[in-house]
């Protein structure tokens, strides 16, 4: 059977993070959103997959390639062109995405499967498929039901008894909404709802090709099920959706490594004395991570691999991404670390070079001066500790 997984966004609200990923390679503990979508079509039967790309498009094939080794076959339909040598992204749409891969030849020629390339989702796409061909269904919105107080978070799905949608409303007011089944962002097709979709221009599923489809009265439904889906549409999100792992709300999704001890999880060669440091869990630790004697690292927490953690440093509530060196006496509490952005819970953003801050916060690779500079032990002083920030 045959899938799209939509990947062609910038992901702009998921930032600094995909300034150098791509949203379906956000890694929740060391694996990318991606990958386990490419688990569950797989597990239901669909084994020939198509990807959008565009923007960063080089960094998902060069991880996924052709999907061999991960049972499945890949396509790549590239949105963009080549401006001085360099690959600019020019998505086309959700469903302009869909229309150019059937255009350069017809590859959807029975029931598909669109997902978006940024969800954790543990559904049963066959009973799915099922329910979609006994209503004889063009098109299926999977939706999924939520406290009403959420609904102004979502586009709503508003369905008359049998299940056909009649309207959809986008983030409504509490007050205005007319249903609580919001669209996931998951939706089952017959190819011909190709022939909705303009050739050659920009065009989206839910703004454009959905509206157009309740106008026409076609045979349109929404099928709400309980499933897990965590959507990674910004960086509150994905705090939840890697807390959700560690502290086992999330049930899909394996933490990794081996348990060294009671809610602690390491990669492999981990250099710490457990007798030396205050860790308590659930924390993962990647491979070829130091945590120097006397860090204290509390859960949940993630430090990538390839970290170091320096004498005095704490992590609470934290996640540290790979090839991240935290100095003496550092404390980072409900904070991203990705590269050279530290970022709290709600996605407010420090640039730690552009502050001077880089000397605390810094890439492992980087040479550790042996005399601080004199502006840095003076900025120390002034937080009133020996070498130590507060972020």
């Amino acid at each position: 059977m045959k899938a799209m997984i939509l990947a062609a966004g910038k992901g702009t609200r998921v930032r600094p993070i995909t300034y150098t990923i791509p949203k379906p390679m956000i890694p929740i503990l060391q694996k990318p959103v991606m990958e386990f979508l490419l688990e569950l079509l797989r597990q239901h039967g669909f084994d020939e997959i198509m990807v959008n790309v565009s923007h960063l498009a080089n960094e998902i094939e060069s991880y996924f390639r052709d999907g061999q080794r991960f049972g499945v076959q890949i396509g790549y339909s590239f949105e963009g062109r080549i401006v001085d040598g360099e690959l600019v992204g020019e998505a086309v749409g959700s469903a302009g995405g869909m229309k150019r891969i059937q255009d350069f030849s017809p590859f959807f020629d029975d029931t598909f499967v669109v997902l978006c390339g940024d969800a954790l989702i543990d559904l049963d796409l066959t009973a799915a498929v099922k329910w979609h061909r006994e209503k004889g269904s063009i098109a299926t919105v999977i939706m999924k039901t939520v406290p009403r107080e959420e609904v102004s978070s979502y586009g709503v799905v508003v369905t008359d008894e049998s299940g056909k949608i009649k309207a959809f409303q986008e983030k409504p007011s509490v007050e205005e909404a007319l249903s609580t089944n919001i669209n996931t962002g998951i939706y089952i097709f017959e190819p011909e709802i190709l022939k909705y979709i303009p050739s050659g221009e920009e065009y989206d599923i839910g703004g454009q090709l959905f509206p157009k489809l309740v106008e026409m009265g076609a045979p349109f439904y929404g099928l709400p099920m309980d499933f897990e889906w965590v959507d990674i549409g910004k960086v509150p999100d994905y705090w939840h959706a890697v807390r959700g792992v560690l502290t086992g709300e999330i049930k899909n999704v394996p933490i990794p490594g081996k348990e060294v001890r009671p809610g602690i999880y390491t990669g492999l060669n981990v250099s710490v004395n457990w007798d030396k440091v205050d860790i308590q869990g659930p924390v993962y630790i990647g491979s070829m991570t130091e945590i120097e004697d006397g860090a204290k690292i509390v859960g949940p927490a993630v430090i990538g691999h390839n970290c170091s953690i320096c004498s005095g440093a704490t992590v609470d509530n934290s996640v540290i991404f790979e090839w991240s060196r935290l100095g003496p006496g550092v404390r980072l509490v409900d904070k991203l670390v990705f590269g050279r952005y530290c970022v709290d819970k709600t996605g407010a953003t420090i640039d730690v070079q552009a502050a001077s801050l880089d000397w605390l916060i810094t890439d492992a690779r980087h040479e550790i001066p042996t005399h601080p500079a004199a502006e840095h032990q003076a900025i120390a002083e002034l937080l009133g500790v020996d070498k130590v920030a507060q972020a």
